[in-house]
């Protein structure tokens, strides 16, 4: 059964950011696709310290903490959600952690473990700083030869308070549909 994998990087639980990833996560569920939700808030994931480490050991990684439960999930999943709330215009640094170990290290691998797989950002933004953030999201997938879905805008949402994303219609009628695109995605992907 194909898998999804939701990487929520807020660092407060059952926040704006977490809520999106939910709501996407049931729908692609309700596609018959297995899901999977990480929560960045309950792991200790350091930054890259660029030791060379994950190149003389083919993706692995000398760091050791909560990544080597997390990067063997990501690798063998078919889609993967990046979600993040807007911090001074950009992601979290719990994000970030994540995606430059995990960028690292798959690039050191003699077969790109992302090449052609689904995946896409979600961002949650008070006021600002979404595009930047959407974009610094985008690259990852970019620069790892997956395929993105679009939706019926970007894949951001406007709120400050744990649940203030539910009032608004358009962010989430948009993370529905990228939601609905990735799992279709997926599907034909793999017949």
């Amino acid at each position: 059964m194909p898998k999804v994998i939701g990487i929520v990087g807020s660092p407060r639980e059952g926040g704006n950011t977490e809520i999106l990833v939910r709501e996407a996560l049931k729908i692609i569920a309700n596609e018959g696709i297995s899901t999977e939700l990480v929560l960045l808030s309950k792991k200790k994931i350091a930054p890259c310290n660029a030791c060379g480490f994950c190149k003389k050991e083919e993706g692995a990684c000398s760091i050791e903490d909560d990544f080597q439960e997390i990067f063997p999930k990501v690798i063998d999943s078919d889609g993967m959600i990046l979600a993040s709330p807007v911090y001074f215009g950009s992601c979290t640094p719990e994000m970030k952690a994540f995606i430059d170990r995990v960028g690292y290290c798959a690039r050191m691998m003699k077969e790109p473990p992302f090449k052609r797989k689904v995946g896409g950002p979600i961002v949650v933004a008070r006021r600002g700083g979404q595009n930047f953030t959407m974009a610094q999201l985008m690259y990852f997938f970019l620069i790892n030869g997956m395929i993105v879905p679009g939706s019926t805008y970007w894949n951001i949402a406007f709120g400050r308070q744990k649940g203030d994303v539910l009032k608004d219609e358009e962010g989430l009628e948009t993370i529905r549909e990228f939601a609905g695109n990735v799992a279709w995605l997926i599907k034909k992907l793999a017949k």
